[in-house]
């Protein structure tokens, strides 16, 4: 049995358009930074102790050909001036003997900062109701992260998102937003 436990990744975002659904993926994934890897999509768990590298520091780690593990968001569309996100959010527990989450949203018509807010929001709603934290959807962001903070359990959360508007002579648009585990 495999007993892969990562202990460190990195977050990229990538957009690519051409007239192929799949030559637009393509062009995303390369824009990322990860298309020269056999990309494995695995659930939304961040490791225990995981340390969070910067793109270019966790992509000098990759080599071609590697298999490589993922959480990834993706979203295309061939519709002229459509926004398009792909977000991926992180929430971090304050005792790195524990895990944390890691979600995938993807969306149409939410602008960067709405998506990227709603994959932090989705991330931290996961790890404090792991913890045992009270969660209410109906209250803001703000105020259940004020919540979490008061906790102590919670040290952070993040997002990457990429963001894109259909190409206005209708090629394929597409983003990809990714957790990418290296170590």
């Amino acid at each position: 049995m495999l007993g892969l436990v990562p202990t460190e990744l990195f977050f990229t975002k990538g957009v690519g358009e051409h007239r192929e659904k799949l030559t637009s993926f393509e062009l995303a994934l390369r824009s990322a930074g990860i298309a020269a890897c056999n990309v494995v999509r695995v659930s939304s768990i961040f490791p225990p102790g995981c340390k969070i590298l910067s793109r270019d520091e966790g992509a000098r780690r990759l080599s071609p050909g590697q298999v490589t593990f993922v959480v990834m968001s993706e979203a295309a569309t061939r519709e002229p001036h459509r926004l398009i996100a792909a977000s991926v959010g992180v929430a971090v527990p304050r005792d790195p003997t524990l895990y944390g989450y890691l979600s995938e949203h993807h969306s149409f018509g939410e602008d960067e900062e709405t998506a990227g807010d709603y994959a932090e929001d989705l991330a931290a709603e996961m790890l404090a109701t792991t913890l045992g934290l009270k969660f209410d959807p109906e209250k803001s962001w703000d105020e259940n992260k004020e919540v979490w903070q008061l906790s102590d359990k919670i040290v952070h959360t993040r997002n990457i998102t990429q963001t894109a508007v259909g190409h206005r002579q209708g090629l394929w648009t597409t983003v990809v937003a990714a957790a990418v585990m290296v170590g």
